[in-house]
């Protein structure tokens, strides 16, 4: 019998190694704290404390008494495609066929993996901003392609300068991923930075990762506009959203990616051999919030935007100097005036003021000096976390001094 070809334990190998490469998320370990703590006010969760609204609760009731229990066509309900390829036009002016332009998702999560491993190959570069959200850079790595980091700053509200993204492209660069609104600062693009970053795309021949799963949550005279919208980016531009953070239905997991046909027919691919289709019962609530829902929405916007001032105007009256953020639900201090870092500063926040917030490193090393504080919970417990947090600083102030 021939002897077995000496190598390391199973242990040791059974993992791939872009599976290794992948740190742990730098948001759980304080969530962990939290969860065995009384009495904790949570800035940390990027998920709306609204429940979903009942007449969409009632459709998926029912979806469930009407027996639509069963698989769906990979793409969707053509019906949910049809009002999504309306909603769009009408906010936006793109069209996408319903036919096979546009594929309904498990989240908008599902939407970025499908996305870059539809479109990755091993070495391929994809230019990402950041601080971004932390799925980000996993995706890309997963999909066997390279993250080139473009950082954003606090003194440009944490936009994408687009001169920053046209040097670092290199003859692999294959696209540019773009979180806009963004988790976790709430930054915008302009309408100048969104052309100049298409026109980068047109000329150097790029794909345009466009996750905008915050489009419907933006503030002030601030208006968003598909990137698949601009002139000559709709060929180019795979556009992803989805139902959770403005109809609050995170836990129903349905999303969408609309691309031009030639790009959804390989995606559609990863998604029936891994997927099959999106639940059924979630594809009808979402019908029903996407033809129906657009009071809802307003309603939950308008009370962001109240608790968006409340605290950006209460971290900037601390000195915790704050941009405005004009989309999302997340506000992006700088906490470098209190001398910890971002870890030692959510660390012993939770621990002596029971107050979660999430450190800006863990969304990339440009939010080293940063904290997100997520405003989707209460205006109550908002005001309550801002006294917390007062009485937390006073005390940082008081050890300096003695």
């Amino acid at each position: 019998m021939t002897e077995p070809t000496p190598r390391a334990p199973l242990a040791e190998r059974a993992l791939a190694q872009r599976v290794l490469a992948v740190p742990p998320s730098g948001i759980r370990r304080f969530f962990d704290i939290a969860a065995t703590m009384q009495n904790v006010i949570s800035l940390g969760v990027g998920e709306p404390d609204f429940d979903t609204p009942r007449e969409i609760i009632e459709a998926g009731v029912e979806s469930l008494r009407e027996g639509r229990t069963h698989y769906t066509s990979n793409y969707g309900t053509i019906e949910l495609r049809r009002a999504l390829s309306d909603h769009l036009f009408r906010l936006y002016g793109v069209r996408y066929n319903p036919a096979n332009e546009i594929l309904i998702t498990v989240g908008a999560s599902e939407a970025v993996d499908l996305a870059l491993r539809a479109t990755c190959d091993p070495g391929d570069e994809v230019i990402l901003h950041e601080p971004s959200y932390v799925a980000y850079v996993p995706a890309v790595v997963f999909a066997g392609g390279t993250v080139v980091h473009v950082p954003t700053r606090f003194e440009d509200d944490f936009a994408l300068d687009p001169a920053v993204v046209e040097a670092a492209i290199t003859p692999k660069t294959k696209g540019l991923f773009l979180g806009y609104p963004a988790n976790p600062t709430g930054a915008v693009l302009t309408d100048a930075q969104q052309d100049a970053l298409a026109d980068i795309a047109r000329r150097h021949d790029l794909i345009v990762y466009s996750d905008e799963i915050y489009d419907r949550l933006v503030y002030g005279d601030y208006r968003h506009r598909a990137f698949s919208s601009l002139p000559g980016m709709f060929e180019r531009t795979i556009l992803m959203g989805g139902f959770s953070k403005a109809y609050a239905m995170t836990g129903w997991r349905v999303g969408w990616l609309c691309a031009p046909a030639h790009l959804l027919e390989g995606i559609v691919k990863i998604h029936q051999y891994g997927i099959m289709s999106a639940p059924s019962v979630a594809q009808d609530a979402a019908l029903v919030a996407i033809t129906g829902g657009e009071a809802a929405v307003e309603t939950m916007r308008a009370e962001y935007d109240r608790r968006r001032r409340l605290l950006v105007d209460g971290l900037n009256r601390l000195g915790l100097a704050t941009f405005e953020p004009l989309g999302a639900f997340y506000a992006f201090p700088n906490i470098t005036s209190t001398g910890l870092t971002s870890d030692e500063f959510v660390e012993r926040l939770i621990q002596e003021e029971a107050v979660a917030c999430v450190p800006g490193t863990a969304f990339g090393p440009s939010g080293e000096g940063h904290v997100r504080m997520c405003y989707a919970t209460s205006y109550e417990k908002l005001e309550e976390a801002l006294g917390r947090i007062e009485r937390f600083l006073g005390r940082l102030k008081a050890e300096r001094a003695s």
